[in-house]
């Protein structure tokens, strides 16, 4: 009867998202939704991102490295995903699993936690951190809950916050500075994010019709999968090969 009613309640619960190829086919229905909520290959790719500005620079410090990359998946990769479920147009994308307030308490303290790391590090080392924690705090509500009517809600903006940025903090982190070459690389980064985005609508928009496509229309969604597979995959080697290349140098 569990089995039984879990296999229901998951087809039931989440009708858009919990198809896709990101989402976990095993386990009870809450933790499906909450691997499925973190948007996992996604967050990776800006979690790769701030650790690839922070090999840019000359001297590494470890523990900063740890520091940024645990920011970024407290701020984005849990709060942000919480609240863009909150805050979408769409009815409940990730259906009912969770109510709006356990939404906002995943929001709001991993929100919380972030910041405080992030401030312990502005305070004792690199002040020059608080410019980029003020844009991603703004952004993280703008973008994600569909503030001032959407003007934020972008790809571009998309791409600048949490492609260009994370690169960007990773590197101050560890300097204190701005650098040319931080900057084109952090503007690279946003290209690949715009990349990802551009993918990833049509993709969603299909997938949620998935039972009910052409044969032409599931050649598409499987392009347009095969695409998101493969640069977020990419983002992540290359953050992984550039860690191991530090560390052993």
């Amino acid at each position: 009867m569990g089995n039984k009613m879990d296999r229901r309640t998951w087809k039931d619960i989440l009708p858009d998202r919990g198809s896709e190829w990101f989402v976990p086919k095993f386990g009870p229905a809450r933790f499906r939704t909450f691997v499925g909520l973190l948007f996992l290959p996604y967050t990776g790719m800006v979690l790769s991102y701030s650790v690839i500005g922070s090999m840019l620079a000359r001297r590494i410090y470890w523990d900063r490295v740890v520091a940024i990359v645990v920011i970024y998946f407290l701020g984005l990769g849990i709060a942000a995903h919480a609240l863009d479920a909150l805050g979408s147009r769409k009815a409940k994308p990730w259906g009912s699993v969770f109510t709006r307030l356990q939404l906002w308490l995943l929001a709001v303290v991993s929100l919380v936690s972030a910041y405080a790391i992030a401030i312990y590090f502005i305070v004792r080392h690199v002040p020059l951190l608080g410019s980029v924690a003020l844009f991603e705090g703004f952004f993280v509500f703008a973008y994600n809950l569909e503030m001032f009517q959407g003007r934020y809600h972008t790809d571009k903006w998309f791409a600048f916050s949490w492609g260009f940025l994370p690169v960007l903090a990773g590197y101050i982190m560890q300097t204190n500075q701005i650098s040319a070459e931080a900057l084109l690389l952090g503007a690279s980064m946003a290209l690949f994010s715009l990349i990802e985005i551009k993918a990833s609508r049509p993709y969603r928009d299909l997938k949620c019709r998935d039972n009910d496509l052409r044969d032409e229309e599931k050649s598409l969604m499987m392009r347009y999968e095969v695409i998101l597979k493969s640069i977020s995959s990419g983002i992540i080697l290359l953050g992984g090969g550039l860690l191991i290349w530090r560390m052993a140098g």
